[in-house]
């Protein structure tokens, strides 16, 4: 090649290192990057705190936000309709609650609290301190739509309940379509005063909010919920994690006036720890895998016999969730997680060669002279301890212990040996038994202690609380329940379906 053309190409390889850089962003996955702006709904109540968290959310990722306002219910109803976007934040869980019975929303993640009270003029000049005092003859005041607001809804909902609702009707001077119109009516002075929520009035530093007991009960729980049809659910998903994290988005909506939620903390794309007993992995894996790719999140999967995984948690050892093979296994180390969720049960069998040419068909055929028997080691798992327990409460332990030739932190190695023969029989769970159906024969034992309960908790130190709350939602799909239910798990969870 000659020195003119390799020159030639040499700038143009250059180039293109260059325009890879311009685009290149640190710490990003090219596949949770959106492909385009995120477009969020949002209800016009929250619009200060949205914003700005926005911005700020621009800055840091480059990743650009687009925010539509209007009242809660006139913004779900369009999503119904034009089902296109990512995000939509509503004045009141109900709302998120409703587009998720309606197949709208997916995920919801909690961000804030915020009450009813009475916006005045800063220096309050009608002195008013009651509902009472709307009442009387002459009074203006403006109330958002309570067919298209939270605001509204909630409020008439809890003045229908004290008896006001009747006697302020009159007084209702105009129906607004956001929560900040009626508060724009009363900084104008076109009305005396409206109803709003506390952290709309801390937004406007010529109002006041007075409180009243009636409207106390009126408290909305806001929240973000993350659209069904969004094409990029990842980038959705870390916007709404950015939103409902204690360093970034919560500080935001606190200093406006609300009252935050608890959050996570914020990364990026989370790497969280997840613990579980062996005998779950063949029904977890492939929902753990959709989760990851949905959230755009690494889940570092520590599969052991339990016993071995709750003497790592004893000895300091904090995943952020804990999937136990049985119950008794959770109770070892319940101080270290939240409430526990059982989702499955899975019975105990004896698994022997195809053709049961030992002719087993009880626990105490494992006495015979010269059975090779594998089991679990009790120290190690959950299946262990469970079939010492077993075999003492039946007063078979002793007789059964010299027929032992190997003990095994995990079931999947019983059931290996068993396929090479260095085995004639073997103690496993039924949910062990899936991958060697037709190869070995399964004899199912009938005793009420040979049923192991598989509860899921979040560990009461992870930063990702709330990611794992949704970590327990996918296990508890209807999707997830098919896999445990073919992998020989009985399913437990009573939880409605989502």
């Amino acid at each position: 090649m000659n020195p003119a053309r390799r020159l030639i190409f040499g700038s143009l390889a250059a180039m293109a290192v260059l325009v890879g850089l311009l685009f290149w962003r640190p710490g990003n996955s090219p596949a949770a990057l959106p492909r385009e702006p995120l477009l969020v709904y949002c209800a016009a109540g929250l619009k200060g705190p949205v914003e700005e968290a926005s911005r700020e959310y621009e800055r840091r990722t480059g990743v650009p936000v687009q925010l539509q306002f209007g009242g809660s219910g006139l913004l779900l109803n369009n999503l119904k309709v034009a089902r296109r976007g990512d995000l939509f934040l509503a004045a009141d869980n109900s709302y998120l609650d409703a587009g998720q019975s309606n197949g709208v929303i997916r995920e919801i993640i909690p961000l804030a609290q915020m009450t009813a009270v009475i916006a005045v003029p800063k220096a309050n000049p009608k002195k008013f301190t009651s509902l009472a005092d709307l009442e009387a003859p002459g009074v203006e005041i403006a109330s958002a739509n309570p067919d298209a607001t939270a605001i509204g809804r909630l409020t008439q909902r809890a003045l229908e309940a004290s008896g006001h609702w009747r006697n302020l009707q009159p007084r209702i001077k105009v129906l607004k379509p956001t929560v900040n119109d009626v508060a724009n009516d009363v900084k104008l002075g076109t009305v005396d005063a409206g109803i709003v929520w506390d952290a709309t009035v801390n937004q406007y530093p010529e109002l006041a909010a007075v409180s009243v007991p009636e409207l106390q009960g009126a408290v909305a729980e806001v929240g973000v919920g993350v659209l069904s049809f969004s094409e990029q659910p990842a980038a959705a998903l870390r916007f709404a994690r950015f939103l409902g994290s204690r360093e970034f988005g919560l500080p935001v909506f606190q200093k406006s006036g609300f009252v935050a939620a608890t959050g996570d903390s914020w990364t990026e794309q989370p790497q969280v720890v997840l613990y579980s007993g062996g005998v779950n992995r063949v029904a977890i894996e492939e929902t753990l895998r959709e989760f990851e790719a949905r959230e755009g999140v690494t889940v570092n999967r520590v599969y052991n016999g339990c016993g071995i995984l709750t003497a790592q948690i004893r000895s300091g050892q904090r995943p952020d969730a804990y999937f136990a093979c049985d119950v008794s296994f959770m109770t070892n180390v319940a101080s270290h997680f939240l409430k526990p969720v059982e989702l499955s049960q899975t019975r105990m069998v004896i698994l022997t060669r195809q053709g049961n040419p030992k002719s087993l068909r009880t626990l105490a055929d494992l006495t015979q002279p010269g059975l090779a028997l594998g089991i679990a080691n009790p120290q190690q798992s959950a299946l262990g301890a469970l079939t010492v327990r077993l075999l003492r409460a039946e007063g078979l332990l002793d007789q059964v212990m010299p027929n032992v030739r190997v003990q095994t932190p995990t079931a999947d190695l019983l059931v290996n040996q068993l396929r090479t023969g260095a085995l004639d029989a073997a103690l496993v769970y039924a949910a062990n038994t899936s991958q060697v159906k037709g190869i070995l024969e399964i004899i199912e034992l009938p005793q009420e202690s040979a049923l192991a309960t598989q509860p899921y908790a979040i560990g009461r130190d992870s930063q990702h609380p709330r990611l794992m709350e949704r970590l327990l939602q996918h296990l508890r799909s209807p999707a997830s329940r098919a896999r445990f239910e073919q992998t020989g798990f009985r399913w437990r969870d009573a939880s409605p379906e989502r």
